[in-house]
């Protein structure tokens, strides 16, 4: 049987618990350094309290060390390691391959996507390195996945199913180094790919003007989860750790419900990853918060459309096409509701508009500000539902593990205890209280299921009570209150010390997999400083299998003179196929005169040029 585990983000804390009571498997958060999202840092206060509560339900916390390391960060950054795991962290989401050389705790380590896990090679390669689990690029194929997960079936592959989408291969993009001296690689991204560009040829015609030329839709694999499963993904990774919390509510409730109705129709084949019920008083709906328009990117190959020209911005839910303007009235012809306070935009001439309702009256929208390029006939979205974020921020969502207690009496007293099986096998904890009983003068079988029940204030529901079938013994409830409490703080403490123990199995089976003396060299690179080496542990792992590589970007822009112009992005999305001009593809031949240039529409004076490289289906972007 397969476990699959739903993966959410975690700006902080809140974000975190948040995800776990919709029904996460599993968060993914930064520490209080050297995650790829510079702005999302934790003190490890807490994470410690964000493991305790995942542990209940059998859910696991990831803390990211996912950037590339220099020589005077070693050190901190082994510090850090031990400090997530004596947290409670159950792994560590890295890139730097120095940290295989650091003195760490038995911790599970997982291969982020800024490793560029983007071919079977690659995957083995990692596998013989000694990680348990790979975060596949986005950009591969369900076709691709499998053929991974048929090449390596020992690796755990992670996927993501949802959120912004980079444009170029992730680990392998120095734009935003190259522009701002901000990495990407070391969580500082400066989103050079939403920006607006001219797209000029060789010849200076202007081929395209002012658009979002590398800005891509948002990612949605929700109906794919079957598919991905069968073809040998396990984690299922929802991007957005800047992202609030009414963000990670709604998207992790909608993934959840799709895993649980995958595992209720295949219940022989999949089972979820932890424990619990969840109940939210809210309908998911990805539509309703942040988007840019959605793809399924390269699941299916390449196809068009996973672009986002016109604007880089939310543009949210299609709810209507304006009927008319007048009386400072916005009439709105479709089904939907509003409320006072919706965002509402519209495109104009392939430029977006934004307006705010200030006040709605069923389909007349009275907006703060008139836009004046607002035409009958123009098509609405909506990017802010006012009433929906109303009922994320107060709503309540609750996670329950359901328990079965048992109620024994003997000569001493009675007994309560519990035992689960189901996801956490061997936890067995009872509490005895040794007192005098009498027998009842009325029943009491009511009296004692009611006061047992009472467990709000714990992360338990009672599924079932067991009495004895003669039980006529009276209980001051007293004493079954007090009972009730010492039996669920020690199967509290039963669950988190489990969890702990599966994690440091995890760690130590991970750890003892890297057998000495391993010498598979890792895939070869056109640019050795892609391998990202940036301090002297990385440069003697690499040198120790054979690869010299240059030093990382971030160390030494390669000069012109040195390496020709810089590749500073490798691309899947291609912008001679989007235009039309792919042959290979039943396209036209092109009109521009090659090489092609992107020119930001900025005072900078860059340019980039594009080269089309076709034998392997990718575009790449180098500075000039």
């Amino acid at each position: 049987m397969t476990t699959l585990e739903l993966l959410s983000p975690a700006k902080d804390l809140e974000c975190g618990i948040a995800a776990i009571d919709c029904g996460a498997d599993a968060v993914y958060i930064g520490a209080r350094r050297f995650g790829a999202r510079a702005a999302a840092v934790n003190g490890t206060g807490d994470l410690r309290e964000l493991a305790a509560y995942a542990h209940l339900f059998g859910a696991k916390v990831y803390a990211t060390v996912n950037t590339i390391l220099y020589d005077d960060e070693l050190e901190d950054t082994e510090q850090l390691i031990q400090e997530l795991y004596d947290a409670g962290v159950d792994a560590l989401l890295v890139q730097d391959m120095a940290v295989l050389g650091m003195k760490r705790p038995p911790v599970a380590l997982h291969a982020s996507t800024q490793t560029d896990n983007s071919s079977v090679e690659k995957v083995r390669w990692l596998a013989s390195q000694g990680f348990r689990r790979t975060v596949l690029a986005r950009e591969l194929s369900a076709e691709e996945i499998r053929e991974i997960h048929q090449a390596v079936p020992g690796m755990e592959l992670e996927v993501f199913v949802h959120g912004a989408l980079c444009v170029s291969f992730s680990g392998l993009c120095y734009a935003s180094q190259y522009c701002y001296r901000r990495s990407a690689n070391r969580g500082e991204c400066a989103q050079v790919c939403r920006l607006p560009y001219d797209l000029v040829d060789s010849e200076g015609f202007k081929v395209s003007e002012h658009k979002h030329l590398l800005s891509l839709k948002d990612l949605c694999r929700l109906p794919a989860l079957e598919e991905l499963a069968d073809a040998g993904a396990v984690s299922f990774k929802i991007e957005g750790r800047l992202k609030d919390a009414g963000y990670v509510k709604n998207v992790t409730a909608a993934y959840n419900d799709a895993l649980n109705a995958l595992v209720k129709r295949r219940p022989k084949e999949f089972r979820r990853a932890s424990q619990g019920i969840c109940r939210y008083n809210f309908k998911p709906d990805v539509n309703k918060t942040f988007n840019r328009g959605y793809t399924d990117y390269f699941l299916h190959g390449r196809q068009p459309g996973i672009a986002s020209f016109d604007t880089p911005k939310a543009i949210g839910e299609r709810i209507g096409k304006v009927k008319e303007v007048r009386g400072g009235a916005i009439i709105v012809a479709g089904t939907a509701t509003f409320s006072n306070g919706d965002g509402l935009c519209f495109f104009d001439r392939g430029e977006l508009f934004g307006f705010r309702v200030n006040r709605a009256e069923g389909n007349h929208l009275y907006p703060h500000q008139m836009p004046r390029n607002l035409r009958p006939g123009a098509v609405l979205f909506r990017n802010n539902d006012e009433a929906f974020a109303k009922v994320l921020a107060h709503g309540v969502e609750k996670r329950k593990l359901p328990i079965d207690i048992l109620l024994e009496i003997n000569d001493k007293g009675f007994r309560l205890s519990v035992k689960i099986t189901e996801g956490n096998p061997d936890i067995d904890v009872s509490v005895e209280n040794e007192m005098e009983l009498q027998v009842a003068r009325s029943p009491q079988k009511e009296n004692v299921k009611r006061v047992l029940s009472k467990l709000g204030n714990t992360p338990f529901e009672l599924r079932k009570l067991s009495l004895p079938d003669d039980f006529q013994m009276f209980i001051p409830a007293a004493a079954l209150t007090a009972a009730r409490r010492e039996l669920t703080d020690k199967l509290e403490e039963a669950l988190r010390s489990k969890a702990l123990e599966r994690r440091d199995r995890e760690g130590r089976e991970q750890m003892s997999s890297l057998k000495s003396g391993q010498t598979m060299a890792p895939p070869q690179y056109q640019k050795s400083y892609e391998y990202n080496c940036s301090n002297r542990m990385s440069r003697e792992f690499y040198e120790s299998l054979g690869v010299s590589p240059a030093p990382a970007f971030e160390l030494k822009v390669p000069s012109a003179s040195e390496k020709g112009s810089c590749r500073i992005m490798q691309c899947k999305h291609c912008l001679r196929y989007e235009a039309g001009f792919c042959v290979a593809r039943g396209g036209v031949a092109p009109k521009w005169k090659e090489p092609v240039y992107l020119l930001p529409c900025d005072d900078s004076g860059r340019r980039f040029r594009l080269e089309f490289d076709c034998k392997h289906c990718r575009m790449n972007i180098y500075a000039e």
